[in-house]
């Protein structure tokens, strides 16, 4: 972590001078006041300087990725990891050798890792951000597939006039079913259950 004492006139001085010297801002700081200083007689006469530590805050996507790193590493995978940000929506695209292993079944523990990442990022900030995993393509071939089975699965409600429920997904994955039969006038979607058991449900109306 980067740090840094400081003088100056005032504390804000002070401060100024850490940010030139650690080559940042003040919302990726910490401060803290060693001594708020004086400015003296006439502001010359028994003036002292006033002193602040200064501490830049960890990048919580770098943070992230470092964890991710780490726990892929125990399970003997060592991915390379392309970062694309967004705002406050973060993807990290993995690529490189048994990246089935990242997967799981259905992708459980590619949701898993997910889920871990993003908790470890919002621990270094005020700010939420929505963290993605991908493994070479695997949501966008896994958005499919569940198009697809949206399809399969509210034919089958219609003809047996019964409702289907689906595995337990997370949310995100619902999300794209509900999307998908959102125009359907005939079906409808809800989920039940609770997380992370929590389930679809498509039937007639």
């Amino acid at each position: 972590m980067k740090e840094v004492t400081a003088t100056g006139q005032s504390v804000e001085e002070a401060v100024e001078s850490a940010l030139r010297e650690l080559n940042t801002t003040k919302d990726r700081i910490h401060v803290r006041v060693i001594d708020e200083g004086k400015k003296g007689l006439f502001g010359l006469f028994g003036a002292k300087p006033a002193t602040v530590h200064v501490q830049v805050k960890p990048d919580p996507i770098e943070e992230a990725k470092k964890y991710l790193l780490a726990v892929t590493k125990e399970l003997g995978v060592h991915p390379k990891i392309e970062v694309v940000q967004d705002g406050r929506l973060v993807e990290f695209k993995l690529s490189g050798e048994k990246m089935a292993l990242l997967i799981g079944k259905r992708g459980q523990t590619l949701n898993s890792l997910q889920y871990l990442t993003q908790l470890v990022s919002n621990r270094y900030t005020n700010q939420y951000f929505t963290i993605t995993l991908n493994v070479e393509d695997y949501r966008e071939r896994r958005e499919q597939a569940l198009i697809q089975l949206a399809g399969k699965l509210s034919y089958k409600a219609l003809r047996t006039k019964r409702p289907i429920k689906l595995e337990p997904m997370p949310s995100f994955e619902r999300k794209i079913i509900h999307s998908h039969l959102a125009n359907n006038d005939q079906i409808e979607t809800y989920s039940e259950g609770v997380e992370p058991n929590r389930y679809l449900v498509i039937s007639p109306k």
